[in-house]
């Protein structure tokens, strides 16, 4: 390195320490920072209550780095303020390296594209070690962030302490599996009396919810459940509604009440009815709403957690006792108990309890399922719903899955139903609101939200099989017996 270019180094790290002194301590000084350096205006307030501010996501980011889970509508600005979130972790974590990745390199770069025109503010550019290149970008103190392309190759290896995805439901879910192991915390070495913060390792997740059997979809449920869920819509960064504006009429009334009389966010209101006016309610809940992801290729997509999931079974001595099981060993065994409410015609059904097990030997799972039963005061079914498959023969024993089954003493009822004909059954019992299922049945409720047709291929009627198939195939084998023919034997003064 030439004389010349060690002195720029050493003012642009003198400059970066000057800038230590600006470090914000709560989320009104990071607001005004990021105002004052970019000139963004983060929203601090949403519209919709249960929406949160994007300034959360920046503050989280900033002031307790944690694995976070972003959903936001198109166009809400995500992506840019994941370009912000870098570049206050360049300024203010010496050495911290960042690594961009999205579904394809050209995502990426657009998260890559907003960082460097932030690096050329004119508070920052003086901190810049040398011009940033197409993919990477550097500060005088060590701290660099790359865009990383979407592959195996480009991620495996990788050893950083921020990984930020943009659009993750756009990413291959073994490529974001891989992307898991990448990040490291550091504890910064210094000889100062002032040492530089700790650098804790995190995984960023920002991305619009497409589809409910994807990645995103799955990242949302588990965020959600332990509090690493931020989400707002795209009405949280409308732009103020002019006043003389009516509300009657207007298409985005039945979502915006008329509070964006009092909004100050960025998206002109004008834009956002003209889009409202574009495309479908669906499109419009999923894309901008954030409300569901797009149902357009789920198989039961009449399915809702508020209208078909609930805790209180049935009770009486109407009741049937009935089991549905979808058989695999490198795939997992599902068994489903439910009731039949003999009450109504056609017999309304509650599923009870489910499990699941993977490479587990017919045996050795119907082992699990008499104790899960025993345990639980489950009654013994009348009859078990099972794939007509189980008749062929044990290339070994000669015996069937079905004769398994019989020497356990069930009875076992296997229609040849063809599939569509089974998946209509399962629709009409959700249309019509004859089917429950109590909220311990997570692993169902899930494959009935992701079970899907293939996206890429709309002429398929075959549902895709990728996990939730198998919870799916024992509610049909046990629906299927039940309304095609007499259900079989009552279970008497059962209570639940």
């Amino acid at each position: 390195m030439s004389a010349g270019a060690e002195r720029s180094r050493q003012a642009a790290r003198s400059y970066l320490r000057a800038m230590q002194r600006a470090r914000p301590r709560n989320p009104d000084e990071l607001w005004a920072l990021v105002h004052g350096w970019f000139d963004l205006d983060v929203g601090r307030s949403t519209l919709d209550p249960a929406s949160t501010p994007p300034l959360r996501y920046l503050a989280t980011s900033f002031f307790e780095p944690k694995d976070t889970v972003v959903w936001a509508s198109r166009g809400a600005g995500k992506t840019l303020l994941g370009a912000v979130a870098t570049m206050l972790d360049l300024a203010f974590r010496p050495g911290v390296q960042v690594r961009i990745l999205a579904g394809s390199l050209e995502q990426g770069q657009r998260m890559y594209e907003h960082l460097r025109a932030l690096a050329e503010r004119p508070i920052l550019r003086p901190a810049l070690d040398g011009a940033p290149t197409q993919r990477r970008l550097a500060l005088a103190h060590g701290g660099r962030v790359e865009v990383l392309a979407g592959s195996q190759r480009s991620v495996r290896g990788v050893r950083v302490h921020r990984l930020r995805c943009d659009e993750v439901d756009e990413l291959d879910p073994d490529l974001w599996q891989a992307a898991q192991l990448t990040t490291v915390s550091q504890q910064p070495q210094s000889s100062e009396n002032n040492a530089p913060p700790p650098i804790p390792g995190a995984v960023e997740a920002l991305s619009t919810l497409h589809r409910p059997h994807g990645l995103m979809a799955n990242l949302t449920r588990r965020a959600q459940a332990d509090g690493r869920l931020l989400r707002w819509n795209a009405l949280d960064v409308a732009a103020r509604c002019e006043p003389q504006r009516p509300c009657e009429g207007c298409p985005l009334w039945n979502d915006c009440q008329g509070r964006a009389k009092q909004a100050r966010g960025f998206i002109p209101i004008e834009d956002l009815i003209q889009q409202r006016l574009r495309v479908s309610d669906t499109t419009w809940e999923a894309e901008m709403m954030c409300r569901r992801p797009t149902r357009s290729d789920v198989v039961y997509a009449g399915f809702s957690r508020e209208r078909h999931v609930c805790e209180r079974a049935p009770e009486g001595d109407h009741l049937i006792a009935l089991a549905g099981l979808d058989l695999g060993l490198r795939s997992p065994s599902v068994w489903l108990w439910a009731l039949a409410d003999t009450r109504d015609t056609p017999a309304s059904l509650h599923v009870l309890d489910e499990l699941a097990r993977q490479d587990a030997p017919l045996e050795a799972f119907l082992a699990e399922v008499s104790a899960r039963a025993t345990q639980a005061g489950w009654p013994r079914p009348a009859w078990v719903g099972v794939d007509p498959a189980g008749r062929a023969r044990n290339l070994q024993t000669g015996a069937t899955d079905l004769d398994v089954l019989r020497t356990h003493g069930y009875t076992t009822r296997t229609p040849r139903i063809q599939l569509a004909r089974g998946i209509d059954l399962v629709r009409a019992r959700l249309d019509h609101g004859r089917l429950r299922i109590h909220p311990r049945c997570e692993g169902l409720i899930q494959a009935l939200e992701a079970y899907h047709f293939d996206r890429a291929r709309p002429q398929q009627p075959t549902p895709v099989k990728d996990g939730p198939d198998h919870w799916c195939d024992a509610l049909r084998y046990l629906i299927g017996p039940l309304d095609t023919q007499a259900a079989g034997a009552t279970v008497r003064r059962y209570t639940g």
